[in-house]
């Protein structure tokens, strides 16, 4: 099953989910801002990736952190402060398989659905 999470607002997931719909693929979409994002979502992320690469630091949301969030960023603060502004993940996120990948660029989505 292949599911895309992000903001359905967010111009980079549009484009990843045009893309799929384009080449008929079919896909799931999870709305991080609608439908959520739970301590099991986001451990899982974490369990697939580096906590560093799932931060999203050319966000808004990101340069209007406090410094001190900013500058003292662990994997714990990240966890939470993510669970609290799932705004702060890079997106889109793609499942596909067992794996998670980061951001869309079209040749790499050619490549994942070859």
């Amino acid at each position: 099953m292949t599911i895309v999470y992000g903001i359905h607002n967010c111009d980079t997931v549009k484009k990843a989910t045009k893309w799929l719909t384009n080449e008929n693929i079919t896909y799931t979409f999870h709305d991080l801002r609608k439908d959520g994002l739970t301590k099991e979502l986001l451990t899982e992320f974490f369990s697939k990736n580096n906590w560093q690469d799932l931060v999203n630091k050319r966000s808004t949301t990101y340069r209007n952190l406090p410094d001190d969030i900013k500058n003292n960023l662990t994997e714990a603060l990240a966890f939470d402060t993510l669970l609290e502004q799932p705004t702060l993940l890079k997106r889109p996120l793609l499942a596909l398989n067992t794996q998670l990948h980061l951001g869309f660029k079209p040749a790499q989505y050619q490549e994942l659905f070859s």
